[in-house]
């Protein structure tokens, strides 16, 4: 009985920042983790809080991020904060010792994005940020099938990321003090993806599309790479879109099928014949994170492999300069 209970993983402790509509989903999803607790959620609001912890079976709720940072309990910090707080909130977690998984965006700018990490490195704390797509079984059979060479050498990627949301310029969609506009909001997830596959690209063109708030509300990509390969990417809040991804190679295409940041299915097309390959998340698909995150904390390492800092900081570049080609400023 003792060495059991010597062997058993050690329970995670996870706070939550800011309560809107992926926090929901993603303490669903902590529920379904072994030897995972949520320890506590903040929000500026008491009885959201309350209302919250009561759902989710969070042990305290705080009507402040700061007296969840400063929760002795607590081991990591989850923050679903509007993108413009994410520096802020992340700062305050790292410098009150927790280690923080950060959703995406990381933050509004490289800049931001450079100084989260050397924050965490300094402190040696776990950090990384919540782009959950790079752990779905479907992404990662993807890379399998990539690394095996399945489909020959790369020579283009495609992805498109679009729905038609209510023009309200006062939502966090279309609003500049919140991080709006479809780049940082969806496009992310093709750029990401491109990153992914092809890694840095040598040159990039961008279109854009502006609201009357100035951010945009359609961006469309293409970057070029030294290996000649081609990445086409759109994101946009204007119309819905297949949501597709295909990667082209000498050999053959996988595609993700809709909406492929979150696919439960992939298909390989190699010699006039298709393998399908059906591979379902679990739960909502935020469960995938939150196991990397308690592997990384019960082994001790305080960055990813499989999403190192050095990605995110790759990511948050490249977005840095698309801004900059579409006059998009925060």
């Amino acid at each position: 009985m003792y060495s059991k209970q010597k062997n058993m993983p050690k329970k995670i402790h996870w706070g939550i920042i800011g309560l809107g509509k992926i926090a929901n989903k993603f303490a669903a999803d902590l529920q379904l983790a072994d030897n995972t607790l949520l320890q506590g959620v903040a929000s500026r609001s008491l009885e959201k809080a309350t209302a919250f912890a009561g759902k989710y079976n969070s042990i305290s709720a705080y009507d402040s991020y700061e007296k969840l940072a400063n929760d002795p309990k607590i081991d990591v910090i989850y923050i679903a904060t509007p993108h413009t707080f994410h520096f802020e909130n992340t700062m305050l977690c790292l410098r009150n010792g927790k280690a923080v998984l950060c959703e995406k965006p990381m933050g509004i700018n490289s800049t931001e994005v450079k100084a989260m990490i050397e924050e965490a490195k300094s402190r040696k704390l776990f950090l990384m940020e919540a782009i959950w797509t790079r752990f779905m079984p479907a992404i990662e059979k993807m890379i399998s099938l990539l690394h095996e060479k399945t489909i020959g050498d790369i020579i283009q990627v495609r992805a498109d990321f679009g729905f038609k949301a209510e023009l309200n310029l006062e939502s966090r969609l279309f609003n500049k003090n919140l991080g709006g506009g479809s780049l940082l909001d969806i496009g992310i997830y093709p750029i990401f993806l491109s990153l992914l596959v092809l890694g840095i690209p040598s040159d990039i063109k961008a279109m854009a599309r502006m609201t009357e708030t100035d951010v945009d509300s359609f961006c469309a990509l293409l970057f070029d790479y030294e290996s000649n390969a081609k990445a086409v990417l759109e994101s946009t809040f204007e119309v819905n879109t297949p949501t597709e991804a295909f990667i082209h190679g000498t050999k053959g295409t996988i595609k993700l099928h809709r909406r492929f940041h979150q696919s439960n299915t992939i298909t390989l097309f190699k010699d006039d014949s298709e393998t399908v390959f059906e591979l379902p998340y679990v739960g909502n698909g935020y469960f995938h994170e939150i196991e990397e995150v308690n592997n990384c904390l019960r082994n001790r390492v305080n960055e990813s492999s499989k999403l190192p800092l050095d990605l995110s900081l790759n990511l948050a570049t490249l977005l840095t300069k698309v801004q900059t080609k579409i006059g998009l400023q925060y």
